[in-house]
C-alpha cells in the first residue's frame, strides 16, 4: 500500500505565487527580495493554518536560491532549492519553540549562527510558535537578534503576538496575516478536489470551508476526512451530516415561517433540529448569525460581508428585502435577548419556543 500523504502537505505551496489568501503578505516579501531590502528579522502572526509556517519555508528558499526568477521567486531548479525540497539543506534550520523553549537550546542556536553559511548566501532560522520561549531563553536570544552576522535571517511564527515581549517585537518586521477568506478556500478546495478526482457538491465545499473559520490547513483536513467518509463523492448533505452542522436551510425557513406568522411551522422545524441533536443554545446563536447576514443583504454595499458563495449572498439579500429593516430588527433583539438569557432557563425546550412564539407573533396587531 502507498504511504497516504495528507492534502495540507501534498498541495503545500511552494512559491509564493501559490500562497492561497495572504497576498498583502507574498508581494511584500517579493518586493524585499527584489530590492535586496531584507530586514534582519520577521515576524508572522495570525491565526492557525493560514500560511506562516510555509510563508517562511518559502523566503528562506527563496532568498538562497542562485536563480531567481524576475517576479522574485525561486526557481526550483538550481543546488540551494533541490536541497532545500529534499529537506537536506545545510543552511536553513526550523525549531519548534513549543519542544525547545529552554535557555540552554537558545544558547545552542546563538552559536550555531555565527557558523558562516556552507554554500550559500544566507543562514536562516525559522523558529515557529515563538511565543513559547521562556523569559530566559527569549533574553539569550536577544543580543544575537539586535546585532546578528550579515547572512543570518530569523523569521519567527506566533499565533499569539500578545504574548511576544516588545524588546523581540521592535527588532522584528511584522506581518499579520489574515484568516484566509471562504472564497479563496472553496476555490482551493475545488482545485484539490480536481487534482484527486474528487466528486463534489459546490454546496459540500462550501460548508468545509466555512467549518474551517478561516484555516485551510483545517479544511483540507476536514475534507481529507469526508473524502474518505463518502468514498470520494462529497454531497452538501453527507458533509452535514459528518461535521454535524446546523444547515443555515433551516434558518431560512424559519425566517419564511415568521414573515407567515405561521407558529406551528416554526415550532415543528425546531423539533426536526432537535431531533438531529442539535442544542437550544446552538439554535438561537445560529439564529442571531442568520439575522445578522440578513441585516446586512439590505444594502448591496455590505452584502460582500457575508462569508460564502454569490449564489448563497444572494439568497440572503432577497430574504432581507422580503423581510424589511423593521421585522429583521424586531426578530434580532427578541432572538439575541432569549441567546443571552438561555443559560439561566430551567426547561431549555420550552424557552426556546417562547422565542418562536414571539418571533412568529412578530408582525401580528397588537391587541
Amino acid at each position: 500500500m502507498d504511504n497516504f500523504v495528507v492534502s495540507a502537505r501534498k498541495y503545500r505551496p511552494s512559491t509564493f505565487a501559490t500562497v492561497v489568501g495572504q497576498e498583502h503578505i507574498t508581494r511584500t516579501l517579493k518586493n524585499a527580495i527584489l530590492t535586496g531590502q531584507l530586514p534582519q528579522a520577521f515576524l508572522f502572526c495570525g491565526p492557525r493554518g493560514v500560511g506562516k509556517t510555509t510563508c517562511a519555508r518559502i523566503l528562506a528558499k527563496t532568498i538562497n536560491c542562485q536563480h531567481r526568477t524576475p517576479e522574485g521567486e525561486a526557481c526550483n531548479q538550481c543546488d540551494s532549492c533541490r536541497s532545500f525540497n529534499e529537506g537536506a539543506s545545510m543552511n536553513i534550520f526550523e525549531l519548534d519553540a513549543a519542544s525547545n523553549n529552554g535557555v540552554d537550546q537558545m544558547r545552542e542556536l546563538t552559536k550555531q549562527v555565527y557558523i558562516p553559511p556552507q554554500g550559500g548566501r544566507y543562514k536562516v532560522y525559522i523558529i515557529d510558535e515563538v511565543h513559547m520561549l521562556s523569559a530566559a531563553a527569549f533574553n539569550a536570544f536577544l543580543k544575537t537578534l539586535e546585532e546578528p552576522p550579515a547572512y543570518a535571517k530569523f523569521i519567527l511564527a506566533t499565533t499569539e503576538k500578545h504574548k511576544i515581549i516588545p524588546t523581540i517585537l521592535s527588532r522584528c518586521q511584522v506581518f499579520d496575516f489574515k484568516r484566509i477568506e471562504v472564497s479563496d478556500i472553496i476555490a482551493h478546495l475545488k482545485y484539490v478536489a480536481s487534482q484527486e478526482g474528487v466528486h463534489y457538491e459546490d454546496g459540500a465545499l462550501e460548508v468545509i470551508a466555512a467549518k474551517a473559520e478561516g484555516g485551510l490547513r483545517d479544511a483540507l483536513s476536514i475534507f481529507d476526512q469526508l473524502v474518505n467518509f463518502t468514498q470520494g463523492n462529497l454531497t452538501r448533505q453527507g458533509v452535514l451530516e459528518n461535521l454535524n452542522v446546523l444547515d443555515s436551510e433551516y434558518y431560512f425557513r424559519l425566517i419564511d415561517h415568521v414573515r407567515q406568522n405561521s407558529l406551528s411551522g416554526a415550532l415543528l422545524l425546531y423539533q426536526e433540529v432537535v431531533a438531529k441533536g442539535f442544542g437550544g443554545q446552538q439554535f438561537l446563536t445560529g439564529l442571531c448569525e442568520h439575522l445578522r447576514n440578513l441585516m446586512v443583504s439590505l444594502d448591496p454595499q455590505t452584502l460582500p460581508l457575508i462569508e460564502g458563495s454569490d449564489a448563497q449572498r444572494q439568497r440572503y439579500g432577497l430574504q432581507a428585502q422580503q423581510c424589511g429593516l423593521p421585522l429583521l430588527l424586531k426578530c434580532l433583539n427578541t432572538a439575541s435577548d432569549f441567546e443571552y438569557r438561555f443559560r439561566e432557563a430551567n426547561n431549555k425546550n420550552l424557552f426556546v419556543e417562547v422565542c418562536l412564539m414571539k418571533l412568529s407573533t412578530s408582525t401580528m396587531p397588537e391587541g
